[in-house]
């Protein structure tokens, strides 16, 4: 059979979002390659090139986004559209994270557990483990923020929750929007350990009830409300063919253009997490150009080191100090935009890179 492939990138670091202590453990972090097909049965793009043995979730996984208002804002928004129908039910949040939403759901009176391998905390409201049916764990409604593009096999995944669930409950399922990806040929938004990537589309042929779906985040993630327990036995296989921009990549020519000609004499990017490592890592691999400065509010990954690139991460008290007036800042996430400028002052010179101002 002939397969298309929509994009293929190799030797990737496979955790954009893992830390490191030192430059050598960074450099050596490890690799995988990129194969984006389109699934023939479910429609799903996916990487064909995904091995799940690479990826390893511990303490050492930061992708914790809640110190900044702005993603806390959104988090808000988030609480807003399950409030309308999770309401005095049972609640479990599968891939909690650090917690940050389940604390805030908590706060605002729902009952709610966790469970995620990568958990820091104490809590006895969450599980610090992978989830299985084998856990014994269970809710009137489900909260699946940020899991299923991890998930090798993600409609099996939705079988599994739905069964270990006792075959009914709702479920409020956040992804990334692969639509949002293509159109602002969004580069740096493709990610190893992201193994698949969705449409809005895509949702009302896997259940057949949906209560609600949109666009949030400034489109940058699309969400669903639906009925477990009418999760299809097989998806519906009519959806329409996805082709990547002919120039979805040519952003990293245009900014590394900017930095080899530009006037700056620094170029800041300001975001640590997974857009700013693929930035950095494919402007390094094709151009041999990096940025000068790295900075990021999360004091997890502040003095620590990012894969493939091995950058020093900088507050952004240390990274303002090393800026002169003029400077180019790439704001990685244009949602930060006004957030970012206020902190570091209207004297230098702001890219929002996924709205591709070069």
């Amino acid at each position: 059979m002939n397969r298309t492939i929509l994009y293929a990138m190799d030797d990737f670091p496979v955790s954009q979002n893992r830390v490191y202590g030192n430059a050598a453990e960074a450099l050596s972090c490890p690799r995988g390659n990129i194969r984006l097909e389109q699934d023939t049965v479910t429609g799903i793009v996916h990487n064909s090139s995904f091995d799940p043995d690479l990826m390893h979730y511990d303490e050492n996984y930061q992708n914790e986004q809640g110190y900044s208002q702005s993603f806390r804002d959104h988090l808000e928004e988030t609480a807003a559209i399950i409030g309308r129908y999770f309401s005095g039910m049972s609640i479990l949040e599968i891939g909690c994270g650090k917690g940050t939403f389940l604390e805030l759901m908590r706060s605002r009176g729902f009952s709610i557990t966790g469970v995620d391998p990568a958990y820091e905390g104490h809590s006895r409201y969450v599980v610090k483990d992978v989830f299985s049916h084998h856990l014994g764990i269970s809710g009137d409604a489900i909260i699946l923020r940020h899991v299923l593009e991890h998930i090798p096999d993600p409609l099996q995944f939705l079988w599994t929750v739905r069964n270990a669930n006792g075959g009914k409950g709702l479920v409020y399922i956040e992804v990334p929007c692969l639509d949002w990806i293509l159109c602002h040929k969004a580069w740096f938004d493709i990610y190893y350990e992201h193994v698949n990537y969705f449409r809005l589309s895509d949702f009302p042929r896997f259940f057949e009830n949906i209560l609600e779906s949109g666009k949030t985040f400034g489109g940058q993630y699309l969400y669903v409300i639906a009925d477990l327990a009418t999760l299809r036995d097989s998806p519906r296989t009519h959806f329409q063919h996805i082709v990547f921009p002919g120039d979805f990549a040519a952003g990293i020519d245009r900014t590394a253009e900017l930095m080899k000609t530009g006037s700056p004499k620094n170029f800041i990017v300001w975001g640590a997490s997974s857009k700013g490592v693929i930035f950095s890592f494919l402007l390094l691999r094709k151009w041999k150009v990096t940025p000068d400065v790295v900075i990021d509010i999360n004091p997890a990954k502040q003095g620590q080191y990012l894969p493939a690139t091995a950058l020093p991460v900088l507050s952004p008290a240390d990274g303002l100090a090393q800026a002169n007036p003029g400077d180019a800042v790439f704001v990685m996430n244009s949602n930060y935009f006004e957030e970012i400028r206020s902190l570091a002052g209207n004297k230098l010179t702001y890219y929002k890179v996924d709205e591709n101002e070069f």
